[in-house]
């Protein structure tokens, strides 16, 4: 199975020890996680900048993230789906890889719960089918 992490998921992965860690380290062991550059400058920006976690630590994370995710490229999307740009890039790196599942805690995305075949839930209900074996 291939889904998508949004950025804010792997942040919340990395910033403590809860729900988002517990579910990153699952998918990382059970499926194929797709990313792109605009999710790593997201997690980038946001643990440092707004985590104020130090640059060096930071790298350590991209580099993994590089080593055990698909780095992948997309087209954007011909229509706006979200009023958020950031969001549309989202959905356009899960629907062109073919995604499963786009994990987000953003009620923007949230809200549309289905994108073409793509799926949009939050980590609790992602963990709830990863853990029923669904």
């Amino acid at each position: 199975m291939k889904i998508v992490l949004d950025s804010n998921i792997i942040v919340a992965a990395y910033a403590g020890r809860g729900l988002c860690n517990s579910l990153f380290e699952l998918c990382i062991d059970r499926y194929s996680i797709i990313i792109s550059d605009f999710i790593l400058t997201e997690v980038n920006r946001t643990l440092h900048n707004k985590l104020k976690m130090p640059q060096q630590n930071v790298q350590i994370i991209i580099d993994y993230l590089k080593e055990f995710c698909i780095l992948s490229t997309y087209t954007g999307l011909t229509e706006k789906i979200c009023r958020d740009k950031n969001d549309n890039d989202i959905i356009a790196l899960a629907v062109g890889n073919n995604v499963d599942y786009l994990i987000t805690g953003d009620n923007d995305l949230l809200v549309l719960k289905k994108y073409k075949k793509l799926k949009i839930i939050s980590p609790r209900d992602f963990w709830l089918i990863a853990k029923g074996g669904n």
